[in-house]
């Protein structure tokens, strides 16, 4: 096996008799995904003693598996000399603390300096992996750590753990209100109805799960630590606005910023001058692809919401 082409030939063993062909496939093949396994299956890439079959077709065990297949030609995004926050780095993966301001991938009005950008020139060779490794996302004015795959092999197990919700990620955030205890919010978040940029908790969206306790209490603000069970597009963002306590510093979902009474000019200044949501991915648990050992990392808040952090514990003093 090439980096580009895959040449395999084995025999299916009667253990995985009355399993679908891609399910056998899969558990014989753990380096690759299911639905690369599916694509080259129908493209005859890997054949069935000799002949194409499809993925839903019974294993009766003895069949004759050949494969030979190329995985798919990746887009031609630019390589960038990019400074990169790298918290961990081994042959297998990479964890980067990504800045505020930074879009993760390229796409419409954002096709260069993006974390894939600044991959492609740090690691070259993640030119051959969908979206040059990158697991999962956060937004673009959301800091903190984000996991790369750097082989096939990281890849495939990366993608499986976050599908298994087996990835523990902890965010710490500022939101709106006094809470006066943690809890859980369950709602399900879809498409907005009529503004189709943004997110909304809808009856006909997915579902999204969002576990939260208590750091830090200010005047008007808490600090919250944010445990993700799944992963929707502006999960924790929408789930606080819709239970009316909104992120601060939210400019899609925040709403009007509420103000302390008596807050104090450098308060003042500080919460309207803070133009995103005080939103920061903190720590990561995963299992190692390769040593199935635990890797836990993290990453202190940046300076803008360590400042205003600062500023709400001086107000909460004066109280």
């Amino acid at each position: 096996m090439t980096k580009d082409k895959i040449e395999k030939n084995f025999q299916i063993s009667e253990e995985f008799k009355s399993l679908r062909l891609d399910q056998a496939l899969a558990k014989l093949l753990p380096e690759f995904s299911r639905t690369e396994i599916q694509d080259w299956l129908k493209t005859g890439e890997i054949l069935v003693d000799g002949k194409i079959t499809r993925a839903k077709e019974k294993v009766i065990g003895g069949e004759e598996i050949t494969i030979s297949a190329s995985f798919k030609d990746q887009p031609e995004w630019q390589a960038e000399d990019i400074a990169l926050d790298i918290v961990y780095n081994d042959e297998d993966l990479m964890v980067i603390n990504k800045p505020v301001g930074m879009v993760v991938h390229p796409a419409a009005g954002n096709f260069s300096s993006t974390l894939l950008n600044a991959l492609l020139h740090h690691t070259p060779e993640l030119k051959d992996l969908p979206r040059a490794g990158i697991i999962h996302r956060i937004d673009k004015d959301t800091s903190g750590l984000l996991i790369i795959a750097k082989n096939h092999n990281s890849l495939n197990s990366l993608t499986k753990q976050l599908k298994k919700k087996s990835i523990s990620r902890i965010y710490h955030a500022i939101i709106q209100g006094v809470l006066t205890s943690g809890g859980t919010i369950d709602k399900p978040i879809g498409r907005h109805s009529i503004k189709r940029k943004k997110m909304a908790v809808t009856d006909t969206g997915k579902p999204a799960v969002t576990h939260y306790r208590i750091i830090e209490r200010y005047r008007a603000y808490t600090k919250v630590k944010v445990i993700l069970e799944t992963g929707r597009t502006h999960q924790i963002r929408v789930h606080f606005a819709d239970n009316k306590h909104p992120l601060l510093g939210d400019q899609t979902y925040g709403g009007r910023l509420q103000l302390p009474k008596g807050a104090s000019s450098d308060l003042v200044d500080e919460l309207r001058s803070f133009k995103r949501q005080a939103l920061h991915a903190y720590e990561l648990t995963l299992e190692h692809p390769t040593t199935k050992k635990p890797l836990t990392l993290n990453a202190p808040v940046p300076a803008d919401m360590a400042k205003l952090i600062k500023i709400l514990q001086e107000d909460a003093k004066l109280s």
